[in-house]
């Protein structure tokens, strides 16, 4: 057993299993105490919420909770490994929220038998919720499972592997183009894999200036193109009415080459067929599509980012997803819209063009931190990012109509 894998194992069994706990958050030391935390106090709030349902942000924890909610169909890369085995990754998104957004999260793993068992026991139980935070369920599945919730559910759904992805991904990107002087608008994308994480990396690409045609989309089978016969609904928003079908012929003048699919599929002979000044997002975790050195060893006009920690320009979730939550359970939205997505996109972008503090440069382990190349997004111990990432959605949904309370005055002020 490796050093690595007995640290992993030893920090999630030591000193308590698991990573989350509950903790009171007021006093329960008296009789009396008890007799307002339950019977008979607890009756007077019970009172006040069946009168009015609002009530319910102002005595219980409701508006600042989130739940994390899997089947555990596609666990990180792991695959379906089941409801039970995704635990340890919902307890870790608990972690996350509590850890950077100030938020408590509860894990909820669903064992099912049908994709409508699922959506039916979500929507059942959201009310007790803020917000819903699904993550690690298969494609195709989960485009129907998150937009059926989102339909039934009086509170924001959001499922982070599509969209938290998708956010990083197009603030990194916007950022990598200006730094290497290309306009999203011409740029052609290809972009290798097509689940869940590509199919929203691109559509929020389109919505931030990218045009269709100008992407090229690939599956295990090769080019996604319009005289396949073989996609599902999803994909077929992707086909390309083109003659090419493999990677080497989309990747040749290529601006971008995004990967959300697996280890070592991109090799230096097709990064060497790109444009000037290429930008590779390999994005396959724990190993991408190709690795760092081999890539800049090959290109030194390239823009380079991993989902890895150990190297420059992570594109990591966690820049966005609990400070999305945070912003949104502030307004009590009933949504998560495009608006609130782009304006986090536009906020993490602008942070990473600002000085960087001492503190982060430690944290991260660099002596410098500078908007170029090896910075084009923000480091995800960047105290910034939760008063910005919060305040701009929070904005964005009070002015798309999606807030129930107005926004807090002074709210998030640094």
């Amino acid at each position: 057993m490796s050093d690595f894998r007995q640290q992993a194992l030893d920090y999630h069994a030591l000193p308590f299993p698991g990573k989350i706990s509950i903790e009171l958050t007021t006093s329960a030391e008296t009789s009396k105490d008890l007799a307002l935390a339950y019977s008979p106090g607890v009756a007077e709030p019970v009172r006040a919420i069946a009168e009015n349902p609002e009530d319910v942000y102002k005595y219980t924890a409701k508006g600042n909770m989130v739940a994390v909610i899997s089947n555990g169909t596609a666990i990180l890369g792991l695959g379906n490994l089941g409801p039970l085995a995704s635990k340890p990754v919902m307890e870790g998104k608990a972690l996350l929220f509590k850890r950077f957004a100030g938020l408590d999260s509860i894990d909820i793993e669903v064992k099912h038998r049908t994709t409508q068992d699922f959506i039916n026991t979500v929507a059942s139980i959201a009310d007790t919720f803020g917000g819903i935070n699904l993550e690690d369920i298969k494609a195709p599945e989960c485009f129907e499972i998150e937009q059926a919730l989102i339909e039934r559910c009086d509170v924001p759904v959001f499922h982070d592997d599509q969209h938290g992805t998708a956010i990083v991904t197009a603030a990194g990107l916007l950022n990598a183009l200006e730094v290497q002087g290309k306009n999203i608008a011409e740029a052609q994308i290809v972009c290798m894999g097509a689940g869940a994480a590509a199919i929203a990396c691109m559509e929020l690409l389109i919505k931030c200036g990218a045009q269709r045609e100008h992407i090229y989309m690939l599956d295990s089978k090769g080019v996604i193109h319009t005289r396949r016969d073989d996609l599902n609904q999803y994909k077929q928003l992707f086909a390309n009415n083109t003659d090419k079908r493999t990677l080497t012929d989309v990747i040749t003048g290529a601006d971008i080459f995004i990967g959300v699919s697996g280890p070592n599929l991109f090799s230096p002979e097709n990064l060497s067929l790109m444009a000037p000044n290429p930008i590779v997002f390999a994005c396959s975790n724990p190993d991408p599509e190709i690795k760092p050195e081999l890539a800049l060893a090959t290109r030194d006009d390239l823009i380079m980012a991993t989902g890895r920690s150990d190297y420059p320009n992570q594109v990591n979730n966690v820049l966005c997803f609990p400070f999305i939550f945070r912003g949104a359970l502030d307004v009590r939205a009933s949504a998560i819209n495009d608006e609130m997505k782009l304006a986090a996109v536009e906020a993490i972008r602008t942070l990473a063009k600002e000085p960087v503090s001492e503190a982060v440069m430690q944290a991260a382990g660099v002596d410098k931190l500078q908007f170029g190349s090896d910075y084009i997004i923000p480091k995800p111990m960047d105290p910034r990012l939760c008063s910005r990432v919060a305040k701009a959605v929070a904005e964005a949904a009070v002015r798309s109509g999606v807030a129930r309370i107005e926004l807090p005055k002074n709210y998030m002020q640094e």
